[in-house]
């Protein structure tokens, strides 16, 4: 008999033990091909086409995906992967199917589609049966590896970075067939089914689909509120490096937020309960939040930016987002959370951005004399703005001095939620929080710039904000790489945004009815939160008293 040299490394790595040694899909080698990488590979390489139509007596319909797609099926330890059918082809399972159909039936046609319990304890089956759903091309084979990077407790509480990126795979904007045939076909509402299904598809397939997975284009759900916007920044890269614009940015970001908003005014356990409440999470019991998001994008592109060593992908995406409720809930619940999701959107807006450098302008715009025409320095910063109908009602901040009153009024939403939701308000909130948002940790400093080249602030980040005066024995007062703008591996505590500024004028055409327009005016807005460095408290004493072009537009009301 003859010995194979090295058998095991011949076996694929779909079949071997999650061990060291053998396969690790969630060890992610930078200088190398990664396990995940040639265990996809292996999938693809192997598996069948997708057949080019269904049984004759399958009734199918086609939905497209508005961004990734990913069921687990739980068959390796530590990684979520598709389940994987006949021919090696991914699907999402038929009971998983008629699971979400039920859910939006009502009793009496959950009984006649899917069946029910009969008295003694047997069951009569429904008369439908779900066939799962199938990619209709081979597209589904590109961009499988999926990067998931934790950073919310980096961001928000402390200055210490847990985990790092995590692998999963997923199907990148798939065209699935569903099919639902009956025992019954000649007595079955076949347009009462797929109305079913499609109400069913709304609310999300799969797994993550509060993070924006699993979410049909067209949006059908529960909508909660929308609204229109676009930006652009720098993408990150998946593992093939290649860009992707990955919408659950904005999940993340205002998710921060609420942690922030609620840090400032509960205990950090009550905080952190409320947040998973509202946008899911596995602490404890594992919680599927009220609110699931889906991005439908209008223009998107996605472009190399700069030379090696700093060439990064970069994105300009202009969309529609939604914000969708999971669940029914009272009359006046609902409406306090229409008005908590229509202030955090505004806030994320108003003060920051959304993915990578969200904290930073983007230097493109405001300093583009950084590159000096060359392009071998970092992309930074990235750049938000509303479009269309939000031009009109989300963009609420036009002065100044409104700045104040609607940080105001964003905590009064979140103390009528908490309310709701039996938490209340008090003084013992998350003080060890880095950012949580409380008058005594955060501070909101604003000037009005005339155009996109007046933006004072960004220079701060890369020189001094004060040079130094010898015969007053004043110091020269810098910030660059300190905890007060950050680095590469901190997160600083001084966020820089210039706001777009929105007019109202009358309609020519409707004297009586005003429209937004924009303008060439920005208000830069600086929110900073001190930690008593020699830094950070030289930076607030020339914030306080030796400049003129920034005043402070918040102080917390009683």
């Amino acid at each position: 008999m003859t010995e194979i040299p090295n058998a095991a490394q011949k076996v694929p790595m779909m079949f071997r033990a999650q061990t060291a040694g053998r396969c690790q899909l969630q060890r992610i080698a930078r200088d190398a091909e990664s396990d995940v990488e040639r265990w996809t590979d292996e999938w693809t390489d192997r598996a069948h086409p997708v057949p080019s139509s269904s049984p004759q007596n399958i009734q199918t319909k086609t939905y497209t995906l508005s961004w990734r797609f990913v069921t687990n099926g739980g068959q390796d330890d530590g990684i979520i992967r598709p389940v994987i059918g006949a021919f090696g082809l991914p699907y999402y399972p038929g009971s998983s199917m008629k699971g979400v159909f039920r859910r939006v039936c009502t009793p009496q046609q959950a009984d006649r589609y899917c069946g029910k319990k009969l008295t003694g304890g047997d069951f009569e089956p429904g008369i439908l049966r779900f066939h799962g759903g199938y990619p209709t091309d081979d597209r589904w084979q590109e961009g499988l590896v999926d990067i998931v990077h934790p950073q919310q407790n980096w961001q928000v509480k402390s200055d210490r970075k847990d985990g790092g990126a995590f692998a999963l795979i997923s199907l990148y904007k798939p065209t699935l067939r569903f099919g639902i045939s009956s025992t019954k076909p000649e007595k079955t509402d076949w347009e009462e089914v797929w109305e079913l299904w499609e109400r069913a598809i709304a609310q999300g397939l799969g797994c993550r689909v509060c993070a924006g997975y699993g979410q049909p284009s067209e949006v059908q759900g529960k909508r909660l509120y929308r609204c229109t916007l676009k930006g652009q920044g720098a993408a990150p890269k998946l593992l093939n490096d290649e860009g992707e614009f990955r919408p659950n940015l904005f999940r993340a970001s205002v998710r921060g937020h609420a942690l922030r908003i609620f840090g400032g005014l509960c205990q950090p356990r009550e905080a952190e309960d409320l947040v998973q409440t509202l946008f899911g999470g596995v602490k404890g019991n594992a919680t599927v939040g009220l609110l699931a998001m889906n991005f439908r994008d209008t223009r998107l592109s996605v472009q190399d930016y700069g030379t090696d060593p700093y060439a990064v992908p970069a994105y300009q995406v202009e969309g529609q987002l939604n914000w969708l409720l999971t669940r029914e809930l009272p009359p006046e619940e609902k409406e306090a959370l229409i008005a908590l999701m229509r202030s955090l959107m505004r806030f994320s807006m108003l003060l920051g951005g959304f993915g990578k450098s969200w904290r930073r302008t983007d230097h493109r715009l405001f300093y583009p004399e950084y590159y000096e025409g060359r392009q071998s320095k970092a992309l930074i910063g990235c750049h938000w703005q509303w479009t269309d109908r939000s031009l009109m009602y989300d963009s609420r901040v036009r002065k100044l001095e409104q700045v104040g009153q609607f940080i105001d009024d964003v905590r009064k939403a979140a103390k009528t939620w908490m309310e709701i939701q039996g938490v209340a308000v008090h003084n013992s909130y998350a003080t060890g929080w880095r950012e949580a948002w409380h008058p005594d940790k955060v501070q909101v400093w604003g000037r009005e710039a005339e155009d996109d080249e007046d933006c004072e602030a960004v220079r701060w980040f890369h020189g001094p904000y004060r040079r130094a005066i010898r015969e007053a024995r004043i110091p020269e007062g810098s910030i660059y790489r300190t905890s007060v703008a950050g680095s590469m591996n901190q997160v600083g505590r001084l966020w820089h945004r210039m706001y777009p500024i929105v007019r109202l004028v009358k309609d020519p055409k409707n004297p009586k009815k005003p429209i937004a327009k924009k303008t060439r005016r920005f208000l830069e807005l600086l929110t900073f939160f001190p930690n008593g460095t020699p830094e950070s408290d030289a930076f607030l004493t020339f914030l306080e008293s030796e400049q003129q072009e920034f005043q402070k537009l918040w102080i917390a009301e009683n």
